[in-house]
């Protein structure tokens, strides 16, 4: 019975995350007509999708940089979850990235444009101009178009090469990258990809890339798809080199290990030169096909989510008998910390079978030769830092706050470090059995930033996420940078997260909104994050027959 108890809950409490009517919709970007700040050089666009959240607007993703482009199309695809019955306000931000420092300052804005999700999804295609700083309407333009990921929802790997290509540079060899375009209905052509390019090499291997079947031919498999390949020159004026064209069909010719060859041709060369073969062979190495599980595939599979929690017991909070702090137990009133903690714990602890959680303080000094610790179990319980229930780790963190002197640095890198060594041990089963969620509370900026990005890089290639609750009212600049949301976070030696996975919230937000609203912010990246590190590692959910003699709801 409990199986089935347990499946139930887990389908009610999901009301948070499949609404009804979720809908995954792709988006892709042009421009047209970017107007050179700089009249020498053609402009390096880049463009920014922002997302409108409690009146602040958070970056979702971007795109790829274009060198000098005025009118890009380009190939990077935004994935977003479309809600019909909330508005979602999207903001599309045009920036000149000169190729000194690829970040984003203000002096590259070259325009923005702003629209609700609904009102692209309802034509399909939106064209707008893009405003300029004080609202002016410039000479450039932008075209998003909507696509909804139908039932489909499969991923194609490609990993293309060519050999022979034509040489097109005078002084050395051609500099070749691949764009594949899909056919539509209307005879269309449609960008699905375009390669990075290979410099000086008419043998090119390009990097396999990732599409969804969708995108790449609406899902059927005979459709026509146009592939050209061009020499890349820095001046934005690429040199046709050749194309061919092919359907899904063919490729998935390469998924049994034999390579797939199409000839590359010039059709003005076929025309004019007499003993005109082709202007190269482009070589499909690779054609795999991904299965894409949902979030409830892993957890009716019986996937648990492991929820610790840490909190920070760092002297800036205040002193605890002290009204003003923010660890102060008031008779009526929750703290902050209580607040958070209630709201994310009530919901991951549908999750998890055995709802036993580990809570640990970081940033006090504890009985009982009064160290500073940065773990500590908050029960005082080393051997098992566990408390039964949300309910049980109040109750510990009640209990402990009277024996603890708060102290400091404020080092968060030990407790990520602490669940990224339970996490890789789950790693090593290859199962979906066991998603680890940090929760960390904490009252301002942290000291160990180094080594705290060092252990989320390391973290990202893991079974877990870290969520972090900003509590009281700290400058938490710092901590938006670990959110990887506006750019790529990176480890001090450079190496770059291999996904997305902190989540950074600040409590201060929600001050007089309900609980479910803060969950549900906190929360809403989870499931995607779940999916994304078992689909990476190619890891299928487990098979929920041992929940079908004892499931009653809907089939």
């Amino acid at each position: 019975m409990k199986l089935r108890t347990q499946s139930l809950t887990v389908a009610n409490s999901l009301g948070l995350f499949s609404s009804p009517c979720l809908t995954k919709v792709e988006l892709r970007v042009a421009c047209k007509g970017i107007s050179d700040r700089d009249a020498l050089s053609k402009p390096d666009p880049c463009v920014v999708l922002k997302m409108q959240s409690h009146g602040q607007w958070l970056e979702v993703d971007r795109t790829e940089v274009i060198r000098s482009c005025i009118n890009p199309t380009f190939s990077k695809v935004f994935t977003l979850d479309f809600y019909f019955e909330e508005v979602q306000r999207l903001r599309y931000e045009l920036y000149d990235i000169s190729s000194s420092h690829n970040g984003i300052k203000e002096a590259d804005f070259l325009g923005a444009m702003e629209c609700t999700f609904g009102q692209i999804v309802s034509q399909r295609q939106l064209s707008k101009a893009l405003l300029k700083q004080g609202n002016t309407v410039g000479k450039s333009s932008i075209l998003i178009i909507a696509e909804e990921l139908s039932g489909n929802d499969d991923y194609v790997e490609l990993s293309f090469s060519a050999r022979k290509l034509d040489d097109k540079d005078f002084f050395s060899k051609s500099d070749p990258f691949l764009e594949i375009f899909r056919i539509n209905d209307d005879s269309t052509q449609q960008l699905v990809h375009r390669t990075e390019t290979v410099m000086n090499n008419l043998n090119p291997v390009w990097k396999t890339f990732k599409v969804s079947l969708n995108s790449l031919c609406s899902g059927d498999h005979d459709r026509m798809l146009k592939c050209k390949v061009y020499d890349w020159d820095s001046n934005g004026k690429h040199d046709f080199i050749g194309e061919f064209e092919a359907m899904f069909k063919e490729m998935r010719g390469a998924m049994d290990g034999r390579q797939v060859q199409w000839e590359c041709i010039n059709p003005k060369y076929k025309v004019k030169k007499k003993n005109y073969k082709n202007s190269g062979i482009v070589i499909l190495n690779q054609c795999k096909i991904i299965k894409m599980h949902s979030f409830l595939d892993y957890i009716m599979g019986g996937c648990q989510i492991q929820f610790t929690v840490a909190i920070d017991f760092t002297a800036s909070n205040g002193d605890p008998r002290n009204s003003c702090s923010l660890h102060y137990i008031h008779p009526y009133q929750p703290n902050e910390y209580l607040k958070a903690l209630v709201a994310v714990g009530e919901i991951c602890q549908d999750y998890d079978s055995d709802k036993m959680f580990p809570a640990f303080g970081f940033g006090a000094r504890i009985p009982p030769d009064f160290k500073v610790s940065h773990d500590f179990a908050v029960n005082f319980n080393e051997d098992n830092p566990e408390c039964a229930g949300i309910q049980d780790v109040v109750e510990a963190y009640q209990n402990c706050l009277p024996k603890i002197q708060l102290y400091g640095p404020t080092n968060i890198a030990p407790i990520i470090q602490k669940v990224a060594k339970s996490a890789s041990e789950e790693m090593h089963t290859k199962e979906a059995m066991q998603y680890f969620i940090l929760l960390i509370l904490t009252d301002g900026v942290i000291t160990d930033m180094a080594d705290t990005r060092e252990a989320i890089v390391h973290a990202s290639h893991l079974p877990m996420s870290v969520i972090i609750v900003g509590v009281g009212n700290a400058d938490f600049s710092d901590m938006q940078m670990l959110d990887g949301d506006d750019g790529i976070l990176r480890s001090p030696k450079g190496e770059p997260v291999l996904r997305d996975i902190v989540q950074f919230v600040p409590f201060r937000n929600f001050k007089h909104a309900t609980p479910a609203a803060l969950a549900k912010s906190v929360l809403a990246e989870v499931p995607n994050q779940v999916v994304d590190y078992y689909n990476s590692k190619g890891i299928k959910p487990k098979c929920p027959s041992e929940f079908e003699s004892s499931r009653t709801f809907g089939h």
